[in-house]
């Protein structure tokens, strides 16, 4: 019963989609009404019956069963409930599945922000909006639909890959991941609308910018929970490798964060009106070659599933949709005219946001060259290759080095042409905090030069979006106010402002602690009998004991170690040895201690009564990229969060 009305909701929708996305472009042609109400009602339908289909296979992965035919692919009568759940997304066509519900989330709540406001801006962006919605439901009643049926029935099934089952994060990871992808689509359909209508209104450009806002802190969300997971599951003490599936959820994050700053030139000045344009339909463009990249198994990865025939309707798709952008750049973009092309010299602030964005574009082909070179040489020569990481280090590294130097003068400099003078004083601060800040990392052992420059930059980009928070809030000191009160006013007046300095801030903690934890790790394995102590970078190591754990879908060989410094006991550490019994597939289940300057990493290499091999890695400030990462999704939440608007007139602060 589920498989047949899954399948019946899923077509509801594509034909919702279809007609709605119809309607909603000829509305927008003809200022219809009428029409936007079909179309607006047509998304409503569409919505409903996807998040319908996605709750029906939701339970039918908890009640386990198996005559729906993704259940019998991954689902077992022995895995917990959480993982039954979270099954959804470990496979292709549940993946797809929860594309679209996330797609048609993003769809609903759209058209609730803008509630037909901006003439046909509004139906133009929706109509593209269902007819991406059409390419999505028609693989999810197609080529990669959940809902077949099986005959016999099977009694259980294997389960999902055990990757997916060895840590809570999977649980986050993916859907932080989807958030951010799918969300892209928003601001790809609203550039289009804004091309097709040929004009590009103030009110939609803000609008724009904070739908860009929100899938980009959720792809910041999801990288970095994509790189904890892979620190804590796989074994290897890092937490990115370049590998091409990672790269392709980079790579929109890149052009999206280029978006973001040239969006706010082209709300201030009026210029980079299509070249802002260009970033948000790129950004989309690219989500839709990483979802290839992942669904469609033409690369090797942890995150890739097998061959199956989406491949080539979705490449398809991807020329469908870049040929449709192209076109429609090269139709409309002379209608969008800029208000000034003047940028008052290269150095002011407008000119080192266009430095900026060059570099962001620098970075994202440098990765996708590194990414598909390999895929395409073997298809032409038959030849297979590999692009590592030595060549991604070496090519971005002096790329994220400007990236980093522009992020610390850039808020120093004024939108007009600069004073010499007053450059100076804002610059000599955190010049000093950068002479600080490299001494001290000289001073802890961090010599690689790479690492050296990047805590010197990253200390006084630091100093400055400090300097530019507080700037605000002791101006309103200065008249009197308390503490509390006048940073409430300061955050309320220059939310946008103290929100991207947030971001900032982000960026040099996790800055520090990739140059930290990569430049100065130690890494050794060893080899300790049961009862014996071992002394390795100041941590006495002691083997307790090795014990056996029956869990319905898996066996656990743990090895108990005792962790402590200079005689004294600091934790106890369970690194493991997991036996799925579905695949027969062993996967080890690192220990991580944080203290308050590194990491202590134990990673099983093997395990018998007596004796323990094992890897051990010592990782300064490690944390520091879990931090960074998540103090940059909040500041891109806290840009994003609309603004309360206010009767009085805008301040003289904020307006600066």
């Amino acid at each position: 019963m589920i498989a047949p009305l899954g399948r019946g909701l899923v077509l509801l929708a594509l034909l919702a989609c279809a007609v709605g996305g119809i309607v909603a472009l000829l509305s927008g042609a003809r200022r219809s009404e009428q029409g936007w109400n079909i179309a607006r009602w047509m998304a409503i339908t569409a919505v409903v019956a996807i998040m319908g289909s996605t709750a029906l296979m939701e339970y039918a992965l908890l009640a386990r069963d198996f005559s729906v035919a993704y259940v019998a692919q991954v689902g077992s009568v022995d895995v917990p409930d959480y993982i039954a759940f979270v099954s959804l997304w470990s496979s292709l066509e549940g993946s797809i599945l929860f594309w679209g519900f996330v797609l048609m989330a993003y769809t609903a709540g759209f058209a609730v922000s803008t509630r037909g406001r901006f003439g046909s801006l509004t139906p133009y962006a929706l109509g593209i909006q269902l007819l991406v919605g059409v390419f999505f439901t028609f693989l999810i009643a197609g080529v990669a639909s959940p809902f077949g049926t099986m005959d016999p029935v099977p009694t259980s099934g294997p389960g999902p890959n055990p990757l997916l089952q060895n840590h809570l994060l999977m649980v986050v990871h993916p859907p932080a991941l989807y958030l951010g992808y799918v969300g892209m689509s928003v601001p790809f359909s609203m550039a289009a609308g804004a091309l097709l209508a040929g004009r590009l209104e103030a009110g939609w450009m803000r609008l724009l910018r904070r739908w860009m806002l929100v899938p980009w802190a959720f792809l910041t969300l999801g990288i970095l929970l994509g790189g904890w997971w892979s620190y804590e599951v796989l074994g290897w003490g890092g937490y990115w490798a370049w590998d091409p599936v990672e790269n392709a959820s980079f790579l929109p994050w890149l052009t999206a964060t280029a978006f973001l700053h040239s969006a706010q030139i082209m709300e201030r000045k009026g210029q980079f009106k299509v070249w802002t344009l260009v970033l948000a339909m790129a950004s989309f463009l690219l989500t839709l070659l990483g979802t290839f990249m992942t669904r469609s198994g033409v690369f090797n990865s942890v995150h890739s599933f097998t061959q199956s025939e989406i491949g080539p309707v979705f490449l398809g798709f991807i020329a469908v949709a870049t040929g449709f952008t192209v076109v429609l750049l090269s139709l409309r973009m002379a209608s969008l005219a800029q208000t000034s092309t003047d940028l008052d010299g290269v150095v002011t602030r407008p000119g080192l946001f266009l430095a900026n964005n060059l570099l962001f574009v620098g970075v994202t082909f440098t990765v996708l060259l590194g990414t598909v070179y390999p895929l395409l040489n073997e298809a032409v020569s038959g030849e297979r290759i590999s692009v590592g990481e030595p060549y991604f280090n070496q090519m971005t590294l002096p790329l994220w080095m400007g990236v980093l130097f522009l992020m610390g003068v850039g808020p120093v400099f004024p939108w007009g042409r600069p004073d010499v003078d007053e450059l100076k004083k804002r610059v000599l601060r955190p010049g000093v905090a950068a002479v600080v800040g490299t001494a001290l990392a000289l001073g802890l052992g961090l010599t690689n030069p790479w690492g050296v420059a990047t805590v010197a930059l990253a200390v006084f980009a630091g100093t400055v979006s400090v300097a530019e928070i507080w700037a605000p809030v002791s101006v309103r000191m200065g008249r009197g106010e308390g503490f509390t009160e006048a940073a409430g006013k300061a955050l309320s007046r220059t939310r946008r402002r103290v929100a991207g300095h947030v971001v900032h801030l982000g960026v040099v903690l996790l800055a520090i602690g990739i140059a930290a934890s990569s430049s100065m790790r130690q890494d050794v394995q060893k080899l300790i009998e049961r009862g014996q102590t071992i002394e390795w970078a100041g941590y006495e190591l002691t083997f307790d004991e090795m014990e056996i754990r029956e869990e319905p879908h898996l066996q656990a060989t743990v090895a108990h170690v005792t962790v402590g410094r200079a005689g004294s006991v600091i934790t106890q550490l369970e690194p493991s040895m997991n036996h799925y019994r579905s695949t027969g597939q062993a996967i080890g289940t690192p220990a991580v201690y944080t203290g308050p300057g590194e990491d202590l990493y134990l990673s099983v290499i093997n395990v018998e009564e007596d004796v323990l091999a094992i890897r051990v890695l010592v990782e300064p400030l490690v944390a520091w990229v879990w931090l960074g990462g998540l103090v940059m999704f909040l500041g891109g939440l806290l840009a994003a969060w609309p603004a309360r608007a206010s009767k009085a007139p805008a301040s003289a602060e904020a307006a600066a």
